[in-house]
């Protein structure tokens, strides 16, 4: 008998531990706070600012969860510690949906963080002395990105047809002898000390005290972009009703006016 009741309870632990794994999923519980992955700037600003200023209006409980890196909040977002994240672009998605084999939903863009050319040892793109070196983001996307800026400035050539996660295989001419210095995006405006010049991301930029549109030798156009960041979330929440409210707030009049007056063209709300 003792048996029997051991192993009863046995089992009835077994199944409340999988009914509470079974509940992680984001739309079980609508009225538990929406966990989103940011980065700390700009997206966590904004996200900030809809936390304090808007949710508590519209009826959207937020938890902000902040990385200082691209990696960590896929990841969490993969392994359902959050529902949501806001630090990214489509192009970065796919290329992590590519290495990870998970799939995730980019539910809507919000803004744009210009990718800028930035240097302390040149005034102008003209003045880049042969063989410079140039640091540019080691992650695919963000590496082609900031190749194909450098290409749009005259600086190099990629061959007809390079992928957006191209490469320096994918120069076709480099008529400066430009050497690439891929690093860890967080690392790039430390390494404007030691390079010629170095392609940041937006993000990085403003922590940095950086501004595109001020100090950026070049930087990205708005029109056309396809690197706006945006939410993401696993297929089976893209529905869900506080992503949907949240999307809503952050596409707003509200949040449009919070990061013109804030950022001041550092970065831009998404067309």
């Amino acid at each position: 008998m003792l048996r029997k009741i051991t192993a009863a309870l046995a089992s009835a632990a077994l199944l409340a531990g999988l009914t509470a794994c079974g509940s992680s999923s984001a739309s079980d519980d609508p009225d538990a706070p929406l966990k989103v992955a940011v980065n700390p700037v700009p997206h966590g600003d904004i996200l900030k600012y809809v936390k304090d200023d808007l949710a508590g209006k519209a009826g959207l409980k937020l938890e902000i969860v902040t990385f200082s890196d691209y990696q960590q909040p896929n990841t969490a977002l993969k392994e359902k510690q959050v529902t949501a994240n806001y630090f990214q672009h489509v192009p970065f998605m796919e290329e992590f949906e590519k290495k990870s084999g998970t799939k995730l939903a980019f539910v809507a863009p919000v803004h744009l963080e210009p990718l800028g050319v930035y240097s302390k040892k040149v005034k102008s793109l003209l003045a880049v002395p042969q063989g410079a070196t140039v640091a540019v983001p080691n992650d695919p996307a963000n590496e082609g990105r900031s190749l194909k800026l450098l290409a749009d400035n005259g600086l190099i050539t990629l061959k007809p047809g390079a992928p957006a996660s191209a490469t320096e295989r994918d120069v076709a001419s480099n008529p400066k002898g430009l050497k690439f210095k891929p690093l860890k995006a967080a690392q790039l405006p430390r390494s404007l000390e030691d390079v010629d010049l170095s392609v940041i991301n937006g993000n990085y930029a403003i922590e940095a005290g950086l501004a595109p549109n001020r100090d950026a030798l070049a930087a990205e156009k708005a029109e056309g972009n396809p690197y706006a960041n945006g939410v993401v979330t696993l297929p089976e929440d893209k529905d869900d009703p506080r992503v949907k409210k949240l999307v809503q707030l952050l596409q707003g009049p509200e949040v449009k006016k919070f990061v013109e007056d804030k950022y001041k063209g550092s970065v831009l709300i998404a067309s």
